[in-house]
């Protein structure tokens, strides 16, 4: 059973590719020897909107709202990644980015920014049925009992310190809906309030979920400051993709397909020796 969900993870690594052919199993670049064509993935990656501009303002809580010292405890998580590790899935640079491009284009990543986006577009709307949908369907579809704690409890400290910082509307209707608040789905409301553009706000959650996995893979590998900056580098065409799939994306047609990842959070749960809450 292991083998055959290993080759499934495989199989589903080797499909993970951009438009400019950029495959998330090829091998990471040496510094200062990035192909052509890594360049045009890069340069092609960046969501670009003409009538979308970043004001200063809105610049400034993004940076402050996904920044790894905003108090949300994301350091102490790993979804899944610290029994990959251990299992010897995950050993190098290259496989890190291999496993983490899968679970950000067709797992947690991409589950994360639907429901984001839903939950912007409620807000924006003012239609508190359909954000009742998206908070309880974000709860339901958490894979794990350790991925449904981690994104509850980063959503009620995200909306705990937002109040007290930024306080809006939508955080205070989502405060009455509901104890299980999913971390996208509060993070989606705040940007809708603080009305900062969904095509910049979304990418920004998903270039910071993606940090937080690579911080954890760089302690657990363990790897060093600039293998973990070029695994940055490299998944950003994922970022940029996964946001506009899941923009697009109806709620009705949500999915995950990273089922190693998924297995993963399950058996971290009776690790023995554990460093992260999943």
């Amino acid at each position: 059973m292991a083998m055959n969900t290993r080759t499934a993870m495989a199989a589903t690594m080797s499909m993970v590719k951009d438009t400019d052919g950029y495959s998330a199993a090829s091998p990471l670049p040496a510094c200062g020897e990035r192909g052509s064509k890594t360049l045009a993935a890069t340069k092609t990656s960046t969501l670009s909107n003409p009538s979308t501009t970043l004001n200063p303002a809105a610049l400034y809580k993004l940076m402050a709202w996904f920044s790894p010292s905003y108090p949300i405890g994301a350091f102490s998580y790993s979804s899944g990644l610290e029994w990959a590790v251990e299992a010897g899935d995950v050993t190098s640079a290259e496989t890190l980015l291999d496993w983490l491009d899968v679970m950000l284009r067709d797992g947690a990543g991409f589950c994360d920014g639907v429901f984001f986006a839903h939950a912007w577009r409620a807000c924006t709307a003012c239609d508190d049925d359909a954000l009742r949908v998206v908070v309880e369907l974000a709860a339901a579809l958490s894979p794990s009992r350790e991925r449904y704690v981690e994104t509850t409890a980063q959503g009620r400290a995200f909306l705990d310190a937002t109040r007290a910082a930024w306080p809006c509307a939508a955080l205070d209707r989502l405060a009455e809906m509901d104890d299980a608040l999913a971390y996208p789905v509060v993070a989606g409301a705040a940007a809708a309030d603080h009305r900062i553009a969904l095509e910049l706000a979304l990418p920004a959650y998903l270039q910071a979920l993606a940090a937080n996995w690579i911080s954890a893979g760089m302690r657990l590998v363990p790897l060093g400051q600039t293998a973990g900056q070029r695994v940055l580098a490299a998944i950003e065409a994922g970022v940029a993709a996964t946001a506009t799939r899941a923009l697009a994306t109806a709620l009705d047609d949500i999915g995950s397909a990273a089922f190693r990842a998924d297995l993963a959070s399950m058996r971290h749960e009776t690790q023995y020796t554990r460093l992260f809450r999943s």
